[in-house]
């Protein structure tokens, strides 16, 4: 049995609208001229009407219109600080130092894995002349091999190029 959409869609608004209403501000079901029925949280012309949902309806919060006001510079001119919020976990220099250390490890042990990956795949890809296998006996099946091998190269290439400007970030 196929249920046409007109009549699944205000069901299923209507289901989500009473078990969420608590959380929900006001739904409104707009007809516009052209026929077409939206639901939505906000009243948008003469053609919206409130819904009757059961439950407590909590008004929406306000909605903001313009952007996030920036802090006030202070009196000297300069910026101010942004203050951090009390509960904000604060880490001294030498946790931080350590951290760095740690991070600085990592990435050189990643980088050298990366320069034997792509040692082995230069050799490999013989400067563009890799050795053709047995199940190679047809040459397009040698040339995706080949494109592959060339696209694996480059992309280590651009993973050891990453990974050294990671390591030189890092203070």
């Amino acid at each position: 049995m196929i249920l046409s959409l007109h009549r699944v869609l205000p069901a299923a608004l209507l289901a989500l609208a009473s078990a969420t209403a608590g959380a929900q501000g006001v739904i409104y079901k707009c007809t516009p001229p052209g026929g077409s029925v939206e639901y939505t949280d906000i009243k948008r012309g003469n053609y919206c009407q409130a819904m009757d949902l059961p439950g407590t309806v909590i008004a929406a919060p306000p909605r903001r219109t313009g952007p996030a006001r920036a802090p006030a510079a202070s009196a000297a001119g300069q910026p101010p600080a942004l203050a951090a919020p009390g509960a904000f976990p604060r880490v001294d220099n030498a946790e931080q130092r350590a951290r760095d250390l740690d991070r600085r490890a990592i990435l050189e042990d990643e980088l050298a894995s990366e320069q034997q990956k792509l040692a082995a795949l230069r050799a490999e890809y013989n400067n563009g002349a890799p050795e053709r296998r047995g199940d190679e006996r047809n040459y397009a099946k040698y040339q995706e091999r080949t494109a592959a091998l060339r696209d694996s190269v480059n992309r280590a290439e651009k993973n050891i190029d990453a990974l050294k400007r990671e390591i030189a970030t890092i203070r």
